[in-house]
Formats: structure tokens, C-alpha cells, sequence
């Protein structure tokens, strides 16, 4: 499906936003990223930059230090990609941390986020991520979404909770859904359904439609914050 953010499409180079206090960060990223016909539309120092810079120059990617002074990397996910924001008129913001599956990263999941990176990312994993979530996918696998969500969901009162009506779906989207919050890939849906790859992608658009979400990671947290699958839970048994 195509869920490019921002004007243009994927004819022309992502339009990167770098947000991180740290001046030798972004002028690495910078760099990094125009070595592979990336652009980078604007910085900022903190959060309130950076909210600017989005409203100001309508990136497709919002590369997002989760620690900075004043406004935070998280407060400011969450207004970018606030409630009144339609996910298909909103950039991806891939969140930026020093630290492994940080408390504040799955925050800025629930926030909306697309995924994180470690700042020691490699330069080809970088221009990846930014192409990757542009396309409107996820940077997170299903499992390490999960790892995230059974780690922190029940001790982080801070998260921002995803209310969604899942009765929107059909009883095979809920399989698909229940399934996709487990950590299986697309091939393994398609195997433990008796689908096609493509039929899956389809109920898998469909239900991000259905629910108001931006990628996949966004769908395993609303199927653990909505209780279809809980922390610890045992796997249902193979789908006929």
C-alpha cells in the first residue's frame, strides 16, 4: 500500500527532519544520509524544534532523540503525531536511543512512533530505516514490539493507551491481528492460515485502516492494550 507522508511520493528522495541536541549527531546523520540522496529538510536542538520543523517543512521522516532539554523526544512524538493528525498526513518518526529496549521507546510506540534505532547505527542501516518507514512499514519486528510491550506495558503509567474499537473487525482480522501481536512474519501468517502472502498483506492493510494505525508495530500494541493478547499469554492453537 502506498501511505507516503508529505507531498510528492516515492518519485522523489525522503525529506528528513533530524531532532537531537547534540550537534556532531546530526551532522553525522546529515551526512550519512545526503551520501544516499537523502534530504534533510531541517533540524532541531530540542523538542519544540522540532515540532516546528515539521509543521514548517512537511518531512517524511522525523529522526527523534527520545532525550533532549526542555521538551523531550516523546512529548514532542506525541504532538506531532497527535489525535487530530490523519496517519496518512503524518511523517514517521523513528525514534533515537543510546540504550536497548528503553522504557521511553515503547512510550513513543504507543505515542505513534514507527520504530527506534541505536545511535550507533550503521550508515547503511540508517538510509534503510528512513526508506523503510517512508514506505510505510514498521522498523520494529513484530517480536521485539512485543518483547517491548510485555516488558514495559504494565509498569509505565506515563504510555499513552490506544483506545480502538476492535469490533470493526472481521473474525479472520482478529486472527490475523492475535497472530501478527505474537511475532509472526507475513510467511508464517500465510503458512498458519492457509493464505497467500499478498491476501495477508491485504487483511493486514485492512485492519490498519480499520484501526487507525500507522504500521505494524502500532498494531501489536493495540492488540496487547486492547487485552486480544495478553503479556505471558500461550499461543492460540493452529488456525484451521
Amino acid at each position: 500500500m502506498d501511505t507516503q507522508a508529505g507531498p510528492g511520493g516515492a518519485d522523489r528522495p525522503p525529506r528528513v527532519v533530524i531532532a537531537d541536541d547534540q550537534a556532531l549527531v546530526r551532522t553525522g546523520f546529515r551526512m550519512i544520509l545526503a551520501a544516499d540522496g537523502i534530504e534533510v529538510v531541517g533540524e532541531a536542538t530540542d523538542g519544540e524544534e522540532a515540532v516546528a520543523a515539521v509543521r514548517r517543512a512537511l518531512p517524511d521522516v522525523v529522526l527523534m532523540d527520545i532525550r533532549m532539554p526542555g521538551t523531550d523526544g516523546l512529548e514532542a512524538t506525541r504532538r506531532i503525531l497527535g489525535a487530530d493528525t490523519r496517519p496518512a498526513d503524518a511523517p514517521r518518526v523513528i525514534i533515537l536511543t543510546t540504550y536497548d529496549l528503553d522504557q521511553y521507546v515503547y512510550a513513543a510506540l504507543t505515542a505513534g512512533a514507527s520504530g527506534f534505532l541505536l545511535k550507533d547505527v550503521t550508515p547503511e542501516h540508517l538510509a534503510a530505516a528512513v526508506r523503510l518507514v517512508r514506505s510505510g512499514d514498521a522498523l520494529l519486528a513484530p517480536a521485539i514490539t512485543r518483547r517491548l510491550v510485555e516488558r514495559f506495558a504494565a509498569r509505565d503509567d506515563r504510555t499513552v493507551t490506544l483506545h480502538r474499537d476492535l469490533s470493526a473487525l472481521t473474525p479472520r482480522e482478529l486472527q490475523v491481528l492475535e497472530s501478527l501481536a505474537r511475532g509472526h512474519s507475513n510467511a508464517e501468517l500465510a503458512a498458519r492460515f492457509g493464505l497467500s502472502e499478498a491476501t495477508v498483506k491485504t487483511h493486514v492493510a485492512r485492519i490498519l485502516a480499520k484501526l487507525r494505525l500507522r504500521d505494524r508495530a502500532q498494531a501489536v500494541i493495540a492488540a496487547y492494550e486492547t487485552g486480544l493478547v495478553t503479556p505471558g499469554s500461550p499461543r492460540s492453537p493452529q488456525a484451521p
